[in-house]
């Protein structure tokens, strides 16, 4: 699952059952989440069961899991995220026996979305009366590049770098950046925090959803409908670049939203007509793994554009990436873009600077500068793979090993200790309880830390595993009891 699946997932399952069956009311949605965020095995599930008549009893699914460790993992853990995302719920079919069944509303959206039919219109409604003054994918390219850009450009500025984008990002912008904890004011100036940095140095896609997980939960602040503002994300990853679709549909919160989308660049509209509006590649993207721009290495300059394309600069360069780091520390970067150069002088000293390359260096006094600056080694490392030219990531690791170990090493002669924020679980019950815990703990990806002999591990989130025992208890409770005491207390 990519980083940004993972943000859109960690938000979602924070939020009650009741939003999740009102999300599902939308094909576009069920569709979406199917996509987007669920593992291959649990897809392979969720269609098995979308035309049964009556719930799969567990134990007949347990028998379509091959016995190795690796089967039981992956179907461990693809029940587990299907279960955070409420799709998946535990009942009893007809010869009282546990089972599982798909949410009701889960179910008849995604047979909605997969077989056609219905007028929920979820999928957008393109305009029904051509656009006097046509709008192409190339301009909705370029205008999404330099809004988005005025986005990193304002959060590089106030990093020091002084940097300005062709595009100046609206006060509302500033103050969801602010609110997000990616910026930071002090009287008229604004500085970048540990979160803006980890910011920076995501790719595209993630960017846009953590911007817009902060947009969701501003929103709920501004006490905007949570389900109409999901339900439009979703959609607009359901509709077709360089088309126009009307806002007649719209409720009055999406209808208020397509400004602030516009702001992002996620959509386009004129100011002159309010009745159209066009998704960017940013917005086709956001249910897909499909590269939000057309190329990482921003363009370094934006000129005025114009609907039909003119006074445009195309990007030149590819979107694989364009960074190549030598075992002994050396940097080659081949990009002219003045975003890129001044996130690289975060961490790394710039050397020479030729029209379409530049060269730098990563040293002792770079990297623990940027680390005093609030970067850590692991997004440093992150950022260089993420970015790396494809003639690196031909080779195994993609990074040479000496210099992640060094970038590590560097900083941990500063940081002695690691603190992990999380909870600590004990007395689970018999041994053979305990060790089946620990299992789902790490299955789930959630277990730091265990001791067999005391009976305890540590955790770094505990709602899943209090879904978890629950659910053992539930179990219990009902193999005592029948299903007459199979309502949790």
């Amino acid at each position: 699952m990519s980083v940004a699946s993972k943000r859109a997932l960690e938000y979602l399952e924070g939020q009650p059952g009741i939003i999740f069956n009102r999300l599902y009311q939308q094909p576009s949605t069920a569709l979406a989440i199917f996509r987007r965020m669920l593992p291959h095995l649990a897809k392979n599930l969720v269609m098995a069961m979308l035309f049964m008549p009556t719930p799969l009893a567990i134990s007949d699914l347990e028998t379509w899991v091959k016995p190795d460790a690796d089967s039981v993992r992956a179907s461990a853990y693809s029940n587990n995220i299907l279960g955070r995302l409420k799709i998946l719920e535990e009942t009893r079919n007809d010869q009282n026996r546990p089972a599982y069944q798909l949410n009701k509303a889960f179910r008849k959206s995604l047979r909605l979305a997969l077989t056609g039919g219905g007028d929920h219109r979820s999928f957008g409604v393109p305009s029904s009366t051509p656009d006097k003054n046509e709008v192409t994918v190339d301009f909705l390219d370029t205008y999404a590049r330099q809004q988005w850009e005025g986005i990193l450009y304002y959060v590089v500025g106030s990093a020091g770098q002084g940097l300005g984008g062709a595009v100046n990002i609206t006060a509302g912008t500033k103050e969801l950046l602010e609110s997000g904890g990616f910026v930071m004011t002090k009287g008229r100036n604004a500085y970048i925090t540990r979160d803006g940095f980890s910011f920076l140095l995501q790719e595209t896609n993630a960017q846009i959803w953590t911007l817009l997980i902060e947009y969701l939960k501003l929103s709920e602040r501004l006490q905007m409908d949570a389900v109409d503002v999901l339900s439009f994300l979703f959609t607009l990853g359901s509709l077709e670049l360089g088309v126009s679709y009307t806002t007649e549909n719209l409720t009055p919160t999406q209808a208020h939203m397509l400004d602030d989308l516009s702001d992002f660049g996620i959509v386009y509209r004129r100011a002159s007509d309010k009745s159209r509006y066009y998704p960017t590649r940013l917005a086709t993207t956001l249910t897909s793994d499909s590269p939000a721009l057309l190329n990482t290495s921003l363009s370094a300059t934006s000129l005025g554009v114009t609907p039909t394309g003119g006074n445009m600069v195309a990007p030149q360069e590819t979107e694989k990436g364009y960074i190549i780091v030598e075992t002994n520390y050396r940097i080659y970067a081949y990009t002219s873009s003045p975003l890129n150069i001044s996130i690289l002088s975060l961490f790394a000293n710039l050397k020479t600077r030729f029209p379409n390359m530049l060269t730098a260096t990563l040293t002792k006094s770079s990297i623990q500068q940027a680390i005093a600056a609030g970067i850590t080694a692991d997004q440093i490392i992150t950022y260089l793979t993420t970015h790396a030219h494809p003639i690196l990531r031909k080779s195994t690791p993609i990074l040479p090993p000496t210099v992640v170990d060094q970038i590590r090493l560097w900083q941990l002669e500063n940081e002695r200790m690691k603190a992990t924020p999380g909870y600590l679980i004990r007395d689970v019950g018999t041994q053979e309880e305990y060790l089946r815990a620990v299992q789902h703990a790490d299955t789930i990806g959630v277990l730091t830390w265990q001791n067999d002999t005391k009976g305890m591990f540590f955790v770094t989130k505990f709602d899943q595993m209090a879904q978890y025992f629950k659910a053992i208890a539930r179990r219990r409770r009902e193999d005592e009891g029948g299903a007459g005491d199979a309502t949790p207390r």
